[in-house]
């Protein structure tokens, strides 16, 4: 722990953090779990429970986790560095480099038939993968979910409407080319929609540099950064420090993913940028603060402050903020902005997402805030009540 002399937490506060962290251990709502929050350079880590359910290995501050969706904003951060570089522009058309998404047809309605298409107003832009506004992606309503377009998606086999899938067997390109036989769900800009725009993005970066994705990550941001233990697959060697991942149902939590033999011990036929990350709470705290920081880590500029600012503000109209899933108060470049949520944490210009397999960072600039959240329990963020009391307890725990 550092202070550098400013009131952090208070005492009593991270005390109760703690009780109440410990409480949904104790009641089998997680095996274990690892939290950081860190505030004005005071910075506190909380590792208990087991990696897996009735295992005795504990856990550690350098556990490894699946991060899932906690992957997107690093996904952000890849293109942007290509922007800067000029290597892509943000008003580009991805035709130059993803000839499969030229040409779109366009479904007349969200819900009408494949065949019920009015061509594309414009095309598909680098920034519309970014700010999700591309005409593909997940509607989560259940509405949506019997919409031709998500069961043609589903007989194709398409990774993206659905929980991460590293043992899938499509490359990146393969993916691209199946996809790209569905119309989009909207016009181009139109609308926000979830999950595939981070798939398209990591297949922009790898084709506009030359290098595979994985390696990308790990040259630009992952060693610069020190994130030794962040990739998209959990070694062999490290599976001691690996988790077992559940689902949480109304009996308890089932076996989603096993801690040995897991499908993220492979090496996958598609690294995407979506939720395919394995990740630390101490490594991705080194990339929340690079961002916290306007970009710079340890003295070594990683990206701009403009970028950072651009990333981290929101970008939707108003009114797509309310037609997006769950209603959010905005979107950036990969992560969400001032999100809704208790009203004793919900701050405008708090920015960050969610892991749909149980994990949460969010930075709250106007506090000095980061917290990060690494659980086994996958469950609809909002629905999760680890994740909700630990948020409502790091605000609590702030020495105002």
């Amino acid at each position: 722990m550092t202070s550098n002399g400013r009131n952090g937490f208070s005492e009593p506060g991270l005390q109760r953090l703690r009780r109440t962290m410990a409480a949904h251990v104790e009641s089998g709502r997680v095996p274990g779990l690892v939290a950081v929050v860190e505030r004005h350079g005071e910075i506190h880590v909380e590792a208990m429970g087991t990696t897996e359910l009735g295992g005795n290995v504990p856990m550690r501050p350098d556990t490894i986790f699946r991060i899932s969706s906690m992957t997107k904003p690093i996904t952000a951060v890849a293109v942007l560095l290509l922007v800067e570089e000029c290597v892509l522009r943000l008003d580009e058309p991805v035709d130059r480099l993803l000839p499969e998404l030229a040409d779109r047809r366009v479904l007349r309605s969200p819900g009408a038939s494949l065949d019920d298409t009015v061509p594309a107003q414009r095309p598909i832009i680098v920034r519309d993968t970014l700010d999700f506004r591309l005409g593909m992606g997940m509607v989560l309503t259940e509405e949506a979910f019997g919409w031709p377009y998500f069961a043609a998606a589903q007989e194709l086999g398409i990774a993206g409407f659905g929980p991460p899938q590293p043992d899938l067997l499509h490359t990146a390109d393969e993916w691209l080319r199946r996809i790209a036989t569905l119309p989009l769900l909207d016009q181009p800009g139109r609308s926000w929609s979830y999950n595939i725009g981070s798939y398209v993005q990591s297949i922009l970066v790898e084709r506009a540099c030359g290098t595979p994705f994985a390696e990308f990550l790990h040259e630009r941001i992952f060693e610069p950064l020190g994130m030794r233990d962040t990739g998209f697959t959990a070694p062999d060697a490290d599976v001691d420090r690996f988790t077992a991942s559940y689902v949480a149902t109304e009996g308890g939590l089932e076996l989603h993913d096993p801690r040995e033999g897991s499908a993220w011990t492979h090496r996958p036929a598609f690294p995407d940028g979506a939720g395919g990350l394995v990740s630390t709470a101490q490594d991705y705290l080194a990339f929340a603060r690079m961002l916290r920081d306007g970009g710079v880590h340890g003295g070594t500029r990683i990206l701009s402050r403009r970028a950072v600012e651009l990333m981290t503000s929101n970008r939707l109209t108003p009114q797509q903020c309310e037609e997006s899933f769950g209603g959010v108060d905005g979107w950036g470049f990969g992560v969400g902005v001032g999100l809704r949520g208790d009203d004793l944490w919900r701050t405008p210009g708090r920015y960050g997402w969610d892991g749909g397999l149980g994990t949460s960072w969010y930075t709250d600039p106007a506090e000095d805030l980061v917290g990060i959240l690494l659980t086994q329990r996958m469950e609809y963020p909002d629905h999760n009540p680890v994740r909700l009391d630990f948020w409502t307890s790091a605000y609590a725990a702030l020495d105002r």
